[in-house]
């Protein structure tokens, strides 16, 4: 592997043990990977002591994800993974050299891929992103930002991540990995990396968080898909074609 390919971010906001739970996951399932996993304080009212970077403010996730992607561009890395702190990896370790290498093998038959996310035990929004046994991967047209590992090349392509009217990020992974599908980049779901993720679970220890974001959201996701993008997301979540192996 390169030195500069896979960066591994981890987003802090919340409890310190959350994070430590995960940052730990991944240093004890690749510890060859120590210098490529980060973890992002997002001036958290508790700091994580163990952050690569802590924040001047809250940034919330879009602006967190915004700042990584630009940050590892300009130290020449290919790929970011920014993950939420509240997830935990289910499928076998070793988790990032695993990813790492399926998403080479996956690229040789169809191309580079523009964002991957693994997948879920269960989701109560996106049922395109729950795992099935037996199949290896999906091509899906959008994915949920729990996990999104994202090539560099596709962000430069797709012109950024868009997200100036709506820093809380909600509806910003949607249209973001839409926007990589448009543009003939593969976005995939992993059937064989499975997290395990309680949705919400730090946005519901602050006062009035989701029902602003869900108005953000919602303005955002009308601006740029139309008043019945209700219809046409729901009509996507079912357009995926799945692969049996890699």
């Amino acid at each position: 592997m390169a030195d500069f390919a896979l960066a591994a971010v981890i987003l802090h906001y919340g409890r310190p043990e959350i994070t430590k739970r995960l940052h730990r996951q991944l240093m004890e399932s690749d510890p060859s990977w120590l210098q490529r996993i980060f973890v992002l304080d997002n001036h958290a009212p508790q700091p994580y002591p163990h952050a690569w970077q802590r924040l001047d403010s809250n940034l919330y996730w879009a602006g967190a994800l915004d700042y990584c992607l630009r940050f590892f561009s300009s130290q020449g890395w290919s790929h970011v993974w920014f993950m939420n702190n509240d997830l935990y990896f289910v499928s076998p370790a070793p988790h990032l050299q695993r990813v790492w290498s399926r998403l080479q093998v996956m690229e040789k038959s169809i191309g580079p891929v523009g964002v991957y996310s693994p997948s879920f035990e269960q989701h109560p929004y996106h049922p395109q992103m729950v795992a099935v046994p037996g199949m290896a991967y999906r091509r899906a047209v959008f994915v949920d930002g729990v996990a999104p590992l994202i090539s560099l090349d596709c962000w430069r392509d797709v012109g950024g991540l868009d997200f100036q009217d709506n820093p809380y990020g909600y509806g910003v992974d949607v249209f973001f990995s839409w926007s990589a599908f448009r543009g003939g980049w593969p976005v995939i779901v992993d059937h064989e990396v499975r997290v395990r993720h309680v949705h919400h679970s730090t946005a519901r220890t602050i006062p009035g968080f989701l029902k602003i974001a869900a108005s953000l959201e919602q303005a955002y996701l009308e601006q740029r898909l139309g008043p019945n993008y209700h219809n046409f997301l729901a009509q996507a979540k079912k357009d995926f074609t799945d692969e049996e192996r890699l």
